[in-house]
């Protein structure tokens, strides 16, 4: 059984909201508002090593439920922290809080409440540590962005580049690397940019929306079931960045279609947006990419440099797949 199999399974239900399980978040009307809420979990040797920086891990947190309100085009506004700590660390607490928050000004969005607990010892060893944010935000009177609405002929786009944080999971495990390379690669992984107001300028024009969190492939597959849809990318269009573009063909392809934790925007417009499109990624200074375009039917195709069928054997990250 995969993640996304068990999710649908035992917790789809029919939601009196306007969005629920199944999107990066769901949507809730209040009065004459809309609220959108998202949860997210990090867990220590799942998640992040057991030694990482505790302020990146902090800024982390955040982002990572920052990328998913930036996926619905919402506002960030709140957010609720939960903490399972083995133990009280003051001076790795410090630190977690200073990445956290730090992150937390540059959008406005503070800290409302949340739970503290110590994890549970077992075999003498203390349980991991485990992070849990849940994040509010607001869409302004307008449509917010879902994965639902790709429509054939809609031009594909991603935000950044891809694929640098599961390289620096490769650098990790052994691969050779340039120091510079490692160290930006690493930032990527460990200090995510969530592109919250790339989300903003997309209201409008996007019509559907995903964070690639679980890998290009991956995530494109969510919105082509959301949507009922189909997608053929261009491996060639597809941004990486110059420390990618050192590696094999092979670990260009890995980590760009199936690697995680990118945090970029992936999202379907149609072809008339183009020049909109092209503003709302300078409005938010970065810069969008078009890669794709969606198809009739429900096929995800990726075509070589002489436009043939490429082999992808690999697919995005799920935490039970076997």
């Amino acid at each position: 059984m995969t993640e996304f199999e068990l999710i649908a399974r035992f917790f789809t239900r029919p939601s009196r909201e306007r969005q629920g399980v199944g999107d990066d978040c769901a949507l809730i009307d209040v009065g004459g508002r809309t609220l959108a809420m998202t949860c997210d979990m990090l867990i220590e040797r799942r998640h992040f090593f057991a030694d990482v920086d505790p302020e990146s891990l902090g800024h982390k947190a955040l982002a990572v439920n920052l990328s998913d309100l930036a996926a619905a085009g919402a506002t960030p506004r709140c957010f609720l922290l939960a903490l399972a700590l083995p133990r009280a660390d003051e001076r790795w607490l410090e630190a977690f809080a200073a990445g956290m928050f730090g992150l937390a000004e540059q959008f406005g969005c503070e800290l409302i409440g949340g739970d503290t607990t110590r994890s549970p010892e077992w075999n003498q060893t203390s349980g991991p540590l485990t992070i849990c944010i849940t994040a509010l935000g607001d869409v302004v009177p307008g449509p917010a962005l879902s994965r639902a609405g790709a429509r054939p002929g809609d031009d594909l786009w991603v935000s950044g580049t891809l694929g640098d944080a599961a390289l620096a999971l490769a650098f990790a495990a052994g691969a050779a690397a340039e120091t510079d390379d490692r160290d930006a690669c690493m930032a990527r992984l460990e200090r995510p940019t969530p592109r919250v107001r790339l989300g903003e300028q997309l209201r409008g024009l996007a019509t559907a929306a995903i964070d690639v969190s679980d890998g290009l492939l991956g995530d494109l597959t969510h919105i082509g079931e959301r949507s009922q849809v189909g997608a053929r990318l261009r491996w060639a269009d597809v941004p990486l960045s110059p420390a990618l573009r050192r590696q094999s063909a092979a670990l260009q392809q890995r980590c760009a279609l199936a690697g995680g934790d990118d945090y970029e925007l992936l999202f379907s417009a149609p072809p008339e947006k183009r020049p909109q499109v092209l503003a709302a990624g300078q409005l938010a200074g970065i810069n969008v990419t078009r890669i794709g375009e969606i198809v009739a039917g429900r096929s995800i195709v990726v075509l070589d440099a002489g436009g043939g069928n490429m082999e992808t054997p690999f697919s995005g990250f799920d935490h039970f797949k076997a």
